[in-house]
């Protein structure tokens, strides 16, 4: 099979689609024919070297959480799918033709396979900052990266359960931040001030990583009303660090609860061959995305 991997870490020249042996599914799993896989930073920084100090890695190595496809393989122990199933989930080096998936759930009716790979990863995670930074309905929500997968996932998600949405992007995803159904604002000089006129802040996420913990301190009066997932220096200002991962399954059944009842969509921005992962990297990385990004196989 063709899988993307790299043999040591750097920029996003150091990818190669090549041939590789084909997974299969142990206990408990199952293995899938890859339609399509999401691109998540996350990718870019394990292949950047981020994260060998704390999570070593035998090079070379694949890439890649998400995906959809076919199933084609079912691992002993394992019941509720079976061969031929349209699914999404994650699982490992999912950058390639057949991979292995350790969560899944059936996709949506009417959902296709690039959109599908597009969910996995930005809903766990969009669920777990919310439970994390402990805002309620009635209060107000300020998300800061609102744009992006993860983004968009938290802003449908805060929406859906009464609470109020500040959310700060770039000039051309206005549309796209109002149309989820929340108050947009631009970044940019005076961008506190403008979120000041919009309301009062009760919490905020820091989704972008764009050195902006200082001012959403500010706004929410507590670093312990502010969560990160992309500010390394979080920890020095008392702005807990969300890096832990919650329940895969849980977040993949409120997906498709979410989506069958049409209260969250989250766009695809861009398709890419598999042999343009480098390029896909490169947009992700240069961020300005309005949704998600995807590789299809």
């Amino acid at each position: 099979m063709k899988r993307v991997s790299f043999a040591r870490f750097g920029g996003p020249d150091v990818l190669r689609l090549e041939d590789a042996e084909e997974p299969h599914a142990g206990p408990g799993r199952i293995r899938i024919a890859v339609r399509a896989a999401g691109v998540n930073p996350v990718d870019w920084r394990i292949r950047e070297g981020q994260f060998r100090g704390i999570r070593p890695l035998e090079l070379p190595a694949g890439l890649g959480q998400d995906a959809a496809g076919v199933v084609d393989e079912v691992g002993e122990g394992v019941e509720g799918v079976a061969i031929g199933d349209h699914v999404f989930g994650e699982g490992e080096n999912t950058y390639a033709e057949f991979a292995v998936l350790s969560a899944w759930a059936r996709m949506p009716e009417g959902l296709t396979f690039e959109e599908a790979a597009g969910y996995p990863s930005v809903m766990e995670t969009a669920l777990r900052v919310i439970r994390e930074v402990g805002v309620r309905a009635g209060q107000t929500l300020l998300v800061s990266g609102a744009s992006g997968g993860v983004g968009s996932a938290v802003v449908q998600i805060a929406r859906e359960r009464g609470i109020t949405v500040i959310g700060t992007a770039g000039a051309a995803s206005q549309d796209h931040v109002r149309g989820m159904g929340a108050l947009a604002t631009t970044y940019g000089e005076g961008w506190v001030e403008r979120v000041r006129r919009l309301g009062r802040v009760d919490a905020a996420l820091d989704l972008a990583g764009s050195g902006v913990l200082r001012e959403l301190i500010g706004l929410t009066g507590n670093p312990r009303k502010v969560v990160s997932i992309a500010d390394p220096e979080a920890a020095e200002l008392g702005v807990p660090f969300s890096g832990v991962a919650g329940s895969m399954p849980e977040a993949l059944a409120e997906a498709v609860d979410l989506i069958s009842r049409g209260r969250l969509r989250i766009p695809v921005e861009k398709s890419y061959p598999l042999a343009e992962a480098a390029a896909a990297h490169i947009d992700s990385r240069a961020g300005h995305t309005r949704g998600r990004r995807v590789l299809i196989v």
